[in-house]
């Protein structure tokens, strides 16, 4: 197995990068081996995560042991070719991530709301 770095001294990285990558447009039938396979390749990788219910199919968690494969692993498979669909890597970002999955909060302040202005609605 070929790993393939690009460590340049101190070079310093820009804020988002971190070792945790959040992959987008998998196909849904990809295996582990397949994931360790194609990240593999640029690096020691700690623990992939890949999405199984109807919310998270088609994405995946990886998680490399240096920031700097992480950052040569996204230069190099944003847009590679996976059994005909182009890869979208990026940065996992906590803040960004949270927000999508959020939607308990919401329904709660939802409630409040409700509650503090009279509002029912119809239990089941």
């Amino acid at each position: 197995m070929t790993t393939i770095s690009l460590r340049k001294g101190n070079t310093r990285l820009p804020p988002e990068v971190n070792r945790v990558l959040y992959v987008r447009n998998l196909p849904f039938n990809i295996t582990s081996e397949e994931m360790y396979d194609i990240f593999g390749k640029y690096g020691a990788i700690r623990q992939i995560r890949i999405g199984t219910n109807k919310d998270t199919r088609g994405t995946a968690f990886v998680v490399y042991e240096d920031i700097y494969d992480a950052k040569t692993a996204v230069d190099h498979l944003s847009g590679f070719n996976v059994a005909n669909r182009y890869l979208i890597v990026l940065y996992y970002q906590h803040a960004k991530m949270s927000k999508k999955f959020d939607q308990k909060k919401k329904e709660d302040e939802i409630a409040r709301m409700q509650e503090k202005y009279g509002v029912t609605t119809k239990e089941k």
